[in-house]
């Protein structure tokens, strides 16, 4: 995105999702666990780490808690246009999001985590174990060492939640814990978890 190509992005999205099309999202199911992380390595992200704009703004833009992103208070039902927009997402060293290109970046807010994985994988059991997620944005990340799981707990439960970048996370949906905690019951691990790339994933922080 050159300068001011974001801002053209957000106003005019079908234009310049004609000119720069996204492709779909892999259909998960389909694919074997091999071929799932062959693809999650091959993708290749925009360098929004070493981008540093000087001018700045506002996106007037916002993930909701459930990954649903808006635009001026209207949700954004263009999923290409969406998935565009997740590739320059990044962090900043305060905490806050932006919206990032070599000529300018945009504030962006986050209510939870700007992504929620919304399907879960599983091949193989105990430490020969891998675990990928798909995001709501149809990126797919394999937990393990560079991607890890975290439990968080709150007031209505542990709130599950993947790293898929640096400094962005996707909240694991509430039928995804589920079927984590199933798999962990029935390996009956103490304490209960799962592996993934060999990494062990607890449920519950140590004591």
């Amino acid at each position: 995105m050159r300068v001011n190509a974001l801002r053209l992005a957000i106003a005019r999205p079908s234009a310049y999702l004609a000119a720069m099309p996204m492709p779909a999202p892999p259909d998960l199911a389909s694919l074997s666990l091999a071929e799932i992380a062959a693809l999650a390595e091959a993708r290749r992200l925009p360098p929004v780490e070493s981008w540093n704009p000087s001018h700045c703004g506002d996106s007037e833009m916002r993930i909701a808690a459930d990954g649903t992103w808006f635009h001026q208070g209207s949700p954004i039902g263009r999923q290409a246009m969406v998935r565009l927009f997740s590739t320059i997402l990044r962090r900043e060293p305060d905490g806050g999001y932006v919206l990032v290109t070599p000529g300018e970046k945009l504030e962006i807010a986050v209510e939870d985590a700007p992504f929620v994985a919304v399907e879960l994988k599983s091949e193989g059991e105990g430490e020969a174990r891998r675990l990928a997620f798909r995001l709501n944005t149809g990126e797919i990340v394999v937990a393990g060492p560079s991607h890890l799981l975290r439990f968080e707990p709150r007031d209505n439960g542990p709130h599950p939640y993947l790293l898929v970048r640096k400094g962005l996370d996707a909240l694991v949906a509430r039928p995804l814990y589920y079927e984590f905690v199933n798999l962990a019951l029935d390996e009956a691990g103490d304490p209960p978890g799962l592996w993934s790339e060999g990494v062990f994933f607890a449920m519950e922080p140590p004591a």
